[in-house]
């Protein structure tokens, strides 16, 4: 195995085990159960850590496929820009997590603020994994490309609505 594809295999644990942890701290703060908020506490911490491999294998990932037919270098960069404010984002889930979790095993008075905090922290950074996710899959993906992307003008769009072949990957005929 090499870092391409340890990249396409680690890539969707922080979306996924991002929108799981909001889902478990989402839970413990309404019922207002410590135990239950410091796993998802713990979940973030993972993913934080779970992250680092993932970013680091990107720029291999991007020279795998960069000289391949109907790979956009624009969606490439799009996607390794957004990917480097959403690993600073993950670090501060992380840190935030890691303080709540002290904060919550001490139980100081700060803890549900931190922890909200954290919450906060957790939607903004899954939004934009989301978004990393998304461009990511369009680098190779031409079917999920938008015009938004940048690379297709309206007039390279097919009668049913996909990009002409100019911009597909294969020969669907």
């Amino acid at each position: 195995m090499d870092a391409t594809h340890l990249h396409l295999i680690l890539t969707h644990f922080p979306i996924v085990g991002t929108i799981i942890g909001i889902g478990i701290l989402a839970y413990g703060q309404f019922f207002k159960n410590n135990e239950i908020q410091k796993v998802a506490l713990g979940t973030f911490i993972f993913m934080a850590i779970l992250t680092i491999p993932v970013y680091l294998t990107g720029e291999e990932a991007e020279e795998t496929v960069e000289h391949i037919a109907g790979v956009s270098e624009r969606i490439i960069e799009n996607h390794e820009e957004l990917a480097e404010v959403a690993i600073v984002l993950m670090g501060l889930l992380g840190v935030f997590s890691i303080v709540g979790l002290f904060a919550l095993l001490k139980a100081h008075v700060y803890a549900r603020t931190i922890v909200l905090i954290t919450f906060i922290v957790s939607l903004i950074t899954f939004g934009v994994f989301a978004q990393v996710g998304n461009l990511g899959g369009q680098i190779r993906h031409s079917e999920i490309r938008t015009l938004n992307s940048g690379d297709i003008n309206p007039s390279d769009i097919n009668e049913k609505g996909l990009p002409n072949s100019k911009y597909e990957d294969h020969d669907d005929d």
